[in-house]
């Protein structure tokens, strides 16, 4: 039993590192692809696509991004506190499935040790029960159950080693992240952004304007509507966007 459970401790160890080396890379967090889209997306304007191409994806860059994006109405202070909100939650999920290497380190010696005392005490019975005349019969059981301590201590080290080696690798790849989303977000006019709305609502509001390709959109006239660019509220006749700055044309 103590033999399986030291088997096991060992296969997960190995997988949790498998998997860190794949997660904690700069491709990972963000991909060059991904950050290409969303660079070229945010410089024409187009919040609400850029929003869209965050959600359907999983990666850091994505999860962070696309919940500042949903505050760029409020200004850009509002935005960096979504940065950093997000960006904590995202990086506490890396870290945690680091954090089990950690504990892998504690438990695995004392599931040696463990063994190594059930296995002392099972020595000392027939001992105590049969006698033993050659004392090296029971030198050689002892060192055979001392190998129980040895091999959870021989689990403990490597967890240990790769533990502290991943928690430095994540706060590299995190900061380098970081670092990009601030880039992203450098170059958005917050001033000329104020009240516009970005993410599952932008689809929702009544009368809003269907998008399309390209800078210039045709708008339905009402008595309120949206841009269907950047989703700010213009009055009908508004041309061009007075937030984001597209060509609109009217019905």
């Amino acid at each position: 039993m103590i033999w399986l459970a030291i088997l096991g401790t060992s296969i997960t160890m190995v997988t949790f590192i498998i998997q860190l080396f794949l997660v904690l890379r700069d491709e990972q967090l963000a991909p060059a692809a991904l950050l290409e889209s969303l660079r070229a997306t945010i410089h024409a304007g187009n919040y609400q696509e850029a929003w869209e191409i965050c959600r359907a994806n999983k990666a850091y860059l994505a999860l962070v991004l696309g919940g500042a994006l949903e505050r760029v109405g409020r200004g850009k202070e509002a935005v960096e506190t979504a940065l950093i909100e997000h960006g904590l939650r995202e990086a506490q999920v890396l870290k945690t499935k680091n954090s089990y290497l950690s504990v892998i380190g504690v438990v695995a010696p004392m599931i040696g040790l463990l063994g190594t005392v059930i296995g002392m005490m099972g020595a000392f019975a027939v001992l105590g029960s049969s006698g033993v005349s050659d004392p090296r019969l029971l030198a050689t059981r002892i060192g055979e159950v001392l190998m129980a301590t040895a091999s959870g201590l021989f689990i403990a080290i490597p967890a240990f080693i790769f533990y502290y080696y991943f928690r430095n690798r994540a706060t590299i790849v995190l900061v380098n992240a970081d670092d990009k989303l601030n880039q992203l977000i450098e170059d958005i006019p917050f001033d000329e952004l104020g009240g516009v709305r970005i993410g599952e609502n932008f689809e929702a509001g009544a009368g809003a304007p269907v998008t399309g390709a390209g800078r210039s959109r045709k708008v339905s006239v009402a008595l309120t509507t949206n841009c269907p660019v950047c989703n700010g509220a213009i009055q009908p006749g508004q041309n061009p966007c007075p937030h984001c700055g597209a060509t609109l044309e009217w019905a």
